[in-house]
């Protein structure tokens, strides 16, 4: 966890419950977070909705303390649904939830505006805690990937790891998640609003940054990394 304010929350030492608002697509995990949260005598749930569109105004009329986010991938999910949430609600702080690797997304979502990012592993204990931690002003991030962050923070230096992956900017990523999935290179233009033409050519910087020869072995490997890191 990393500290980024001292002041904390008034209304949490006044004992008043604080609003939880929810963003995902998938029911299971709304309804776990919301069983989650009805047993703690500090929170409650105000609103929850599938993406980002609903959600605007779900927000504007609930007024919450929290927003917990689920990044997937594709048009209503990912580092760009959290940015629009920071953009549109910039004293709101978001939690992002996801089953998707820490050590490669994490930082890009801080970057992003968010306030913590938690697995879906992670126990339910750790989820309040980092509900309850980001609420007090602070940010929050796991142990293991803590040293690693606030090192490159604070140096200035290469990313987190050396890993190949790192070196795909935001929409690259984006674009090589969905290859990972199968997806067509016409579909994933549609997916994302953007030409063919444009797609080939971040496939072609993803094979050129990731050391690939063809588009084949560029998918083989997105497909394998998919799976991998789905895991949990």
């Amino acid at each position: 966890m990393v500290k980024e304010s001292q002041s904390g929350n008034k209304a949490l030492s006044r004992g008043t419950k604080r609003k939880v608002f929810i963003i995902d697509d998938l029911p299971i995990v709304r309804q776990g977070l919301t069983q989650l949260i009805h047993q703690e005598k500090d929170l409650s749930l105000c609103g929850e909705d599938v993406d980002m569109a609903d959600a605007v105004t779900s927000i504007k009329s609930s007024n919450p303390d929290i927003a917990i986010v689920s990044i997937s991938v594709g048009p209503s999910g990912g580092l760009k649904l959290i940015e629009d949430i920071c953009h549109q609600f910039s004293q709101l702080p978001v939690l992002v939830l996801s089953m998707l690797d820490e050590m490669i997304y994490a930082e890009r979502c801080l970057r992003k505006g968010a306030k913590g990012y938690i697995m879906m592993k992670t126990s339910p204990k750790e989820i309040i805690s980092a509900i309850r931690t980001v609420l007090k002003g602070e940010i929050y991030i796991s142990r293991k990937l803590g040293p690693k962050l606030i090192h490159k923070m604070i140096s200035g230096g290469s990313d987190i790891n050396s890993s190949s992956i790192n070196r795909l900017s935001n929409r690259e990523l984006e674009v090589f998640q969905l290859i990972g999935q199968g997806i067509a290179t016409r579909d994933i233009a549609d997916q994302l609003n953007l030409s063919v033409k444009t797609i080939e050519t971040y496939i072609d910087h993803i094979k050129k940054k990731m050391g690939f020869k063809s588009s084949r072995e560029l998918f083989l490997y997105a497909v394998q990394w998919s799976i991998t890191d789905r895991k949990f």
